[in-house]
């Protein structure tokens, strides 16, 4: 069934997508619906943000991701660090390039042992000819991309869509934001430390302005494990994240420990919940997403 006939066969009245507004070109009509008709078969929407880079907020939506796979869940994730992508490489997928059909292009499987589900991923790193090559653009071919990612990718039937965004409240988490109107919420990732916390702040009150409901936020680098003796070294503060969720009324998910093997193990292109699921990452990674299955 062709993108075009499935929101003009579709029996739901109350879709709004299918009224055209007054004053409406048609050319923006049939644009909405051609949005409409990928997003409705979209059960669970989540965006991934963070005010500050360096946060580890890619880490956190590739293991997400696969936990909800593992789960039985049908998942895909969307990149959209147009400048700097690194979903590919966190799931051992550079190599691997989307194949097209008429009515779009097939997200790229992503195959993993222990899925009982699936996992999907389109990123900008999947169709660059060099895994090397610069993204010199400015923000409408941002938003341009981005748009096509969600209208013109065949994402099918998921249970979770996955939406990595790069730091900052710029062009890419607004243009996620204006275009999935529906959203479940977002997932606002921080380190323990006031100077990543004062920009993870305003993160949240980005979420606010644009009416995006913040499902909790995650404390990662919460403690470094040590890989010799197990010891937790706080180094860099304690529980930043947890004061500042309940200082901005918003819940908390939980904390994200570091660890040696989280390196090592995204390098291989093995996100840790797979590569050592019994590590103390691994662990919280899955309380994290029992608590946002909650949610959802």
């Amino acid at each position: 069934m062709s993108k075009q006939i499935l929101c003009d066969s579709c029996s739901d009245t109350q879709c709004k997508s299918k009224n055209k507004k007054e004053g409406e070109k048609e050319e923006d009509y049939r644009e909405r619906m051609l949005l409409a008709s990928r997003l409705c078969r979209i059960k669970h929407k989540i965006m991934v943000l963070s005010g500050k880079g360096g946060v580890g907020k890619s880490t956190v939506a590739a293991n997400l991701s696969v936990a909800l796979a593992r789960r039985g869940k049908k998942v895909g994730l969307m990149d959209i660090d147009i400048h700097g992508p690194s979903i590919p490489a966190m799931l051992g997928i550079s190599d691997k390039r989307p194949e097209g059909s008429l009515d779009g292009i097939f997200p790229v499987k992503v195959d993993l042992p222990e899925f009982s589900g699936e996992l999907y991923v389109m990123s900008i790193g999947l169709l660059l000819p060099n895994r090397d090559d610069a993204v010199i653009w400015r923000g409408p071919m941002k938003f341009g991309a981005i748009r096509q990612f969600i209208r013109d990718v065949e994402w099918g039937d998921l249970d979770y869509l996955v939406v990595d965004s790069p730091p900052g409240t710029g062009d890419e988490p607004l243009t996620v934001a204006q275009l999935i109107e529906n959203a479940d919420g977002a997932v606002v990732v921080t380190t323990p430390q006031e100077i990543s916390l004062q920009d993870v702040r305003k993160c949240i009150v980005f979420c606010r302005q644009v009416k995006l409901p913040v499902l909790g936020v995650i404390e990662n680098m919460s403690g470094f494990i040590c890989p010799k003796c197990g010891e937790k070294v706080d180094i860099f503060g304690r529980d930043g994240g947890n004061r500042m969720a309940e200082q901005m009324g918003v819940p908390f998910l939980g904390s994200v420990p570091i660890e040696t093997e989280v390196v090592s193990s995204g390098d291989r292109g093995v996100p840790i919940i797979v590569g050592n699921s019994k590590s103390k990452v691994a662990i919280a990674f899955e309380e994290i997403t029992n608590k946002l299955i909650g949610k959802t």
